[in-house]
């Protein structure tokens, strides 16, 4: 393999991870919401929460696991108000879910003005773990096997919540909830409570996912750095089918979109950037017009539910 090509797939592979880790949990997150029966069209909101707390307490602290943390705190602080809304008044999920969305950007825009002014200090690279013999594969293995801990958690999450989905009393009561609410209610299930688990745990999920994007694919915080990453994310949930497996497929092929532009750059190719930046959309409008007719979605998505209606 010439240095060329050494060059350009070891740098695709990178940003692939580093693009895609966001949009699998983003997308895991919105598929929990979605089996429940709410569309979290907020999850972009989340995200950027998410992005800007964990950022700051990462710059304040010095550590990324604290900035995590504080990513999935704000997240599902954000993910609580949906729930109360959505969830627990039976607002209207997408009006709400935009304007979260809105109502983040503004905030952070302005917290981080208010805090940094018109500096963007840049936080250390984090640490990364490196799994025996699989990091020394030529080209591929650091990229895919020297990653900071929270790349394996996103990856290891997609197993848990396969297991979670078939195999646990929870992943039942999920399904039902978007299904069939009526149902689980009679059952003697809390159809509002199975809910705003999920909605909280899709906060978390997203928390993380914005985290992320600061802490350890830009190091930076930026307002607006989401770039509607939050919005492909609702996109793969929906043609996922209900399996994580798919929004991990899905995940990695946006996130070579995403990359492509730096890959080819590092390569020494002259692509106008705008050109590449277009891709992840243009991909996700051929996904959707290829597979969007099968895309399978819970009846009762998006509905609200009031306990004991039939």
């Amino acid at each position: 393999m010439g240095l060329f090509t050494e060059a350009f797939v070891a740098s695709l592979v990178l940003g692939a991870v580093v693009a895609g880790v966001p949009l699998l949990l983003g997308g895991l997150g919105e598929q929990l919401s979605e089996k429940a029966g709410v569309l979290n069209i907020g999850l972009e909101g989340m995200m950027l929460i998410g992005a800007y707390a964990g950022f700051v307490l990462a710059y304040e602290t010095g550590s990324a696991a604290s900035g995590f943390l504080a990513g999935a705190a704000g997240g599902m602080a954000v993910a609580a108000l949906m729930a109360v809304l959505c969830v627990r008044l039976g607002l209207n999920q997408i009006v709400i879910g935009i304007a979260l969305t809105l109502g983040a950007e503004g905030i952070t825009a302005l917290l981080h003005n208010v805090r940094f002014a018109t500096t963007y200090p840049r936080l250390d690279a984090p640490e990364t773990l490196a799994i025996p013999v699989l990091s020394r594969i030529p080209v591929v293995g650091p990229a895919l096997f020297d990653r900071p801990a929270i790349v394996y958690l996103a990856v290891l999450l997609v197993g848990i919540m396969i297991y979670v989905y078939r195999c646990t009393y929870l992943g039942i009561a999920l399904q039902a909830a978007g299904d069939r609410p009526a149902a689980l209610d009679a059952a003697g299930v809390d159809v509002v409570g199975t809910r705003t688990v999920a909605v909280l745990c899709t906060g978390l999920f997203a928390g993380l996912a914005g985290a992320f994007m600061s802490i350890v694919a830009s190091g930076v915080f930026v307002p607006f750095m989401t770039h509607g990453n939050g919005f492909i994310g609702i996109v793969l949930a929906m043609l996922a089918r209900g399996r994580p497996l798919r929004v991990l497929g899905g995940a990695l092929l946006f996130g070579v979109c995403l990359s492509l532009t730096t890959a080819l750059q590092v390569a020494g190719v002259d692509v106008p950037t705008d050109v590449i930046q277009m891709l992840p959309f243009a991909t996700v409008m051929l996904v959707l017009v290829v597979a969007g007719r099968r895309a399978s979605l819970p009846p009762a998505l998006g509905s609200s539910y009031e306990r004991g209606a039939r």
